[in-house]
């Protein structure tokens, strides 16, 4: 015999037979058949239970499987360990859909819903899937401060915190650690949060959101790190695509095949582009969510998902991004999924003297990043990485219409609870 656990989610009496859904990790719940004459103490045992009560059963697989909602099984034992004390706040069972601020709230209890745990089982396997295409590559998983003394990206959108005698700040990004450690290891990875004090409240930003973060020396140019960043995103896709089928057919997702190599685009092709449709955007600024959008519209006309925008301005970028000859354009790339940044990277400057001009010509101030800096003294090979927004990663895999679906428990401008 199995044994199983899990909650009650749904119960319902069809003449003397009495059905109940209960659902434990799995995205399909269990379900038992009971009849009132066949299995009469267990029946009475069940009929008396709540929706939400936490059980276990031991039993065996039913012979003819009739349930179109889950697995069926023949009950032998119940054993019930916690009833609710009050009515639960959602519809666990999936019948009245909740509002997004319902389903924020109480996340936690409506992944009992098959439709929800779904999400968060491929969540999990996106996950995986991303450490085990990094760990056959060669990366080393390593994990870097979130607590720092500076940020990677600018001090705007830095969260403040009081370190004992001194300010400090929650980490935007490992980006300035996993380079340090290109000076001992080829390649590096981590899976991160990152902290940014953003006062977006759109349905693509998070104030705490999480990351796959990749670094890799030893680089004959950006391309490597291209090379990387696809190879990946289609790994991840292709495991889902062989390893989570019920989940995605519960969420009603077609998740097409993706085959390598992406469109690459020039940032100052991408201007042209938009420009021909109506859309101002900047010639050395970053692109904006809505011309980001617009151009995703146009590459999925082209049949381009997925694709690159590489070579932005030295203007738009960090200092840590090395720069054309030119002086104007850099090899930071953007890697967008569908209109939406998924990942940005490129080539770092790994030459010690170029840093220190670069950082002085975003006016900033060398001495502020002496830790880092030093890394670069002692015999510090090209190289370049990026970090991939898992929630994004997520969104647009599963069709979602917010970022904040693809996390469990939400940090934004106006939730730091539960």
């Amino acid at each position: 015999m199995t044994r199983l656990c899990g909650w009650i989610i749904r119960k319902a009496k069809v003449g003397k037979v009495l059905i109940v859904e209960i659902c434990g990790n799995n995205t399909k719940p269990y379900v038992l058949a009971l009849k009132e004459d066949r299995d009469r103490e267990i029946y009475g045992l069940v009929s008396e239970l709540d929706v939400g009560t936490a059980i276990c059963f031991e039993g065996e697989l039913a012979p003819e499987q009739k349930s179109k909602r889950g697995i069926e099984y023949i009950a032998r034992k119940i054993e019930v360990y916690a009833k609710p004390i009050e009515p639960l706040p959602v519809d666990i069972s999936g019948k009245v859909p909740a509002l997004l601020d319902t389903r924020i709230k109480y996340r936690w209890l409506l992944a009992r819903n098959p439709v929800e745990k779904a999400i968060f089982r491929i969540r999990a396997g996106v996950l995986k899937a991303a450490r085990e295409y990094l760990e056959k590559n060669g990366f080393i998983e390593v994990q870097t401060p979130k607590i720092v003394a500076a940020g990677a990206e600018g001090g705007a959108t830095l969260f403040k915190v009081q370190y004992f005698e001194r300010e400090a700040y929650l980490s935007q990004s490992p980006q300035l650690y996993k380079q340090m450690l290109i000076s001992s290891f080829e390649r590096v990875y981590e899976i991160t949060p990152y902290f940014r004090a953003e006062k977006f409240n759109t349905t693509r930003h998070l104030n705490e959101s999480w990351g796959i973060d990749v670094e890799q020396g030893f680089i004959s140019g950006v391309e490597d790190v291209l090379q990387t960043a696809e190879n990946l995103v289609a790994y991840i896709v292709d495991y889902i695509r062989t390893n989570y089928k019920e989940d995605l057919e519960i969420l009603g997702v077609d998740l097409p095949k993706i085959t390598p190599p992406f469109k690459r685009l020039k940032f100052t092709e991408a201007v042209d582009i938009l420009r021909s449709e109506g859309v101002e955007v900047s010639e050395t600024d970053d692109l904006s969510d809505a011309a980001e959008k617009k151009l995703g519209e146009i590459m999925a006309e082209k049949k381009h998902d997925l694709y690159f925008i590489v070579g932005f301005p030295w203007s738009s970028t960090g200092f840590y991004y090395m720069r054309e000859e030119d002086g104007v354009y850099t090899r930071k790339f953007d890697l967008d999924y569908k209109g939406l940044e998924i990942a940005s990277g490129g080539q770092r400057e790994h030459r010690y003297e170029k840093l220190i001009e670069a950082l002085r010509d975003k006016g900033l101030k060398p001495e502020d990043f002496d830790f880092y800096l030093e890394a670069f003294k002692y015999g510090m090979p090209p190289h370049g990485g990026f970090g991939m927004g898992v929630e994004r990663l997520i969104m647009r895999m599963l069709n979602l219409e917010n970022v904040r679906e693809a996390i469990m428990f939400v940090r934004d401008r106006s939730r730091l609870v539960p």
